[in-house]
């Protein structure tokens, strides 16, 4: 289990530096990173954390997805609730490491809603359903692994992170709005992006189970968890 945390939270560390922190350099250069290159990141820091730790501890790295394998009965309530401690510790530490290295910048990639309210959370709601739907069908159990999930997973949040980061800024993930919120103390939009991706995570589970049958809710072939 020890394992396990401490690969989420470098999993998720990870995520937040290289994501939030091409949004601060991009900020800071005037656009040099761009819109197309804040999503490339994005997706392709999640392709590489599944990668990289799928096997260990499936690379959730966002407390969405956890309780989305949670509702779907791929994990049991202690390790989820511990899976989502190391998260969010990996998110902080790495949104206070970006302000060590950027202290002018005022938000260090934070997610508002630049829009209305209401746009912003249906948008989370929406884009963390598709995502978790995507990933309960490439994982087995509560592991994000094999040839093509990691692909599969960076591929939806990099083409989400094109058409629907300019208005949410799509976070799909509550630890990654997380930690540049407390870091920057901006925490006044930042239950929208605990509470939307979490109902969006939760509705793909009977979504999955209408598609997929009981396959969706089992730790392994053969094996569903009572």
């Amino acid at each position: 289990m020890k394992r396990r945390l401490t690969a989420e939270m470098m999993g998720t560390f990870s995520l937040v530096f290289a994501g939030t922190g091409a949004i601060t350099v991009n900020d800071l250069t005037g656009g040099m990173v761009s819109h197309v290159g804040v999503a490339l990141t994005f997706g392709l820091v999640v392709m590489a954390m599944i990668y990289a730790v799928g096997d260990v501890s499936g690379a959730h790295i966002n407390p969405a997805v956890t309780l989305g394998f949670w509702a779907a009965r791929r994990i049991p309530t202690r390790e989820a609730a511990a899976y989502i401690a190391a998260q969010c510790a990996g998110a902080i530490g790495a949104s206070l490491t970006l302000r060590a290295l950027f202290p002018a910048h005022p938000g260090l990639g934070g997610t508002l809603p630049s829009g209305s309210v209401a746009q912003s959370f249906a948008l989370e709601l929406v884009l963390t359903l598709v995502l978790m739907f995507v990933i309960l069908s490439v994982s087995t159990g509560s592991k994000e692994r094999g040839i093509m999930a990691g692909a599969a997973v960076g591929a939806v949040v990099g083409l989400e992170a094109l058409f629907a980061g300019p208005i949410s800024g799509a976070s799909m993930n509550p630890a990654r709005s997380l930690g540049p919120a407390v870091v920057a103390f901006r925490l006044d939009a930042l239950w929208i992006y605990w509470t939307a991706p979490v109902i969006g995570a939760l509705a793909a589970v009977p979504l999955c189970r209408q598609i997929r049958g009981a396959a969706c809710c089992r730790d392994a072939p053969g094996e569903i968890r009572p």
